[in-house]
């Protein structure tokens, strides 16, 4: 028994590779997103073959962003490798607004130099360009930068490609028990690495500010217990195991405190650890069912989910004192918020009956949106730029992953190909 233990103990601390890819799939499309060729890059060096396919992922990442829409390379009206091979009168009758155009140079064994230029057609000239140093490891990554950098270019806001997703998937089999992981990918569901194997649920997963580390809450001990872990050295550390529920961690702004949600004295309520000390702050008493603290930007406010009025609603409370405030009105069920980045809005789990959906409420105007149209949509998180929300849904009898723009225009399913996958967590811009 002993010797089982350790084992397991063992394999929970190991980071390695997983093999699932989530695939993403395009469930609606934008209206007016924006022309855009992406140009297939030329390799040079005398390539055997390239890891990847760097103009494609590009593609993708503009695409998913519901913003770009492509043009699909069999329909390209031409192929110009330089400025000098544009013929911008032919591009702008096909009414194309960008193009990109670059380069992959293998400049030795597994390392490349990749370029590319961002080409406004309607100016007729050059808005962008930039090269890179690359190997195989993170050629991938490196798309992602790319495309990031044009994203922000033509919409002026950052973009978020080259960033992470952290989730938890669930395995069932015949006669064995369930294998739970914590996964870390890219945001179009590549290069997935698990941090965490249990045979016990694994829930609230939360990324530090930094993007170094994540809070989660681990059953692995038979009762919930709060656990943070370094995704660089792997190194993980129990800060919350009180008595009855320990749960949803969550960092806040500064990334010296957590709220969380403890029983501790009998009630469920919201408290604030400080994680120099571990020291704990209070934040809520009542009788009620407080919890799922989400902090908004400046770190001085917490919006949670409370029972007080009967039904889950959401609430707003500074964690200095003063008294709870209703946030949510509308619907009898509404739960689980994420504050958008820029504090002006929150999403959340908007319920009616038994259907579930994602909704935005803005703080300013009051106006709610449900954005969603599952059956059983929850845990949303915001991409770091505000520009999407990540969440879980229900597609034919499994869990997967989708992703709605924040105007409820474009929408997309990320899908594994066993099991299912749920409790996904966008990770902060990279520092």
């Amino acid at each position: 028994m002993i010797k089982h233990v350790l084992i397991t103990l063992i394999l929970l601390l190991q980071m390695h590779s997983a093999h699932a890819v989530l695939q993403v799939e395009i469930t609606k499309g934008a209206e007016g997103a924006l022309p855009i060729a992406i140009i297939p890059f030329v390799a040079k060096g005398k390539p055997a073959s390239l890891p990847v396919n760097v103009s494609a992922i590009i593609a993708a990442d503009l695409q998913r962003s519901g913003k770009f829409a492509p043009i699909e390379e069999q329909k390209l009206i031409a192929r110009p490798d330089s400025p000098e091979a544009i013929n911008y009168k032919l591009w702008r009758i096909a009414s194309i607004d960008h193009l990109v155009i670059g380069e992959v140079n293998v400049a030795g064994p597994s390392r490349y130099t990749v370029s590319f230029r961002l080409i406004d057609v309607f100016k007729g000239m050059q808005v962008q360009g930039y090269q890179f140093v690359a190997d195989d490891s993170n050629l991938r990554g490196t798309a992602h930068m790319i495309s990031d950098l044009i994203y922000e270019q033509i919409t002026g806001q950052k973009g978020a490609f080259d960033t992470k997703i952290a989730y938890v998937t669930v395995e069932r089999k015949v006669g064995m028990q369930p294998s739970y992981r914590l996964q870390v990918a890219d945001t179009d569901g590549y290069n997935p690495a698990t941090a965490l194997t249990s045979t016990q649920p694994i829930m609230s997963p939360s990324w530090s500010p930094d993007g170094s580390r994540l809070a989660y809450v681990s059953f692995e001990a038979g009762r919930s217990e709060i656990f943070i872990q370094n995704l660089r050295t792997n190194q993980r550390q129990k800060v919350s195991s009180y008595k009855g529920i320990n749960g949803a961690p969550v960092w806040s702004p500064d990334g010296k405190k957590l709220a969380l949600t403890l029983s501790r004295q009998g009630n469920p309520d919201i408290y604030v650890m400080d994680l120099a000390t571990k020291k704990l702050s209070q934040v809520t008493r009542h009788w009620g069912i407080d919890t799922e603290p989400a902090w908004m930007p400046d770190g001085s406010e917490l919006i949670f989910t409370s029972s007080r009025a009967g039904k889950p609603q959401l609430y707003r409370k500074a964690i200095n004192g003063g008294k709870a405030r209703r946030v949510t009105f509308e619907g009898n069920y509404n739960a689980n918020a994420e504050v958008a980045p820029d504090g002006r809005s929150v999403a959340f789990v908007h319920g009616n009956g038994n259907i579930f959906k994602i909704a935005v409420l803005d703080f300013e105007t009051g106006f709610m949106q449900v954005l969603t149209d599952g059956e059983l949509d929850e845990s949303p998180s915001f991409a770091p730029n505000g520009s999407m929300i990540l969440y879980a849904a229900q597609a034919g009898g499994r869990g997967v992953l989708a992703a709605v723009s924040t105007d409820g225009r474009f929408k997309q399913r990320l899908v594994l190909s066993e099991g299912d996958v749920r409790e996904p967590t966008w990770a902060p811009f990279k520092k």
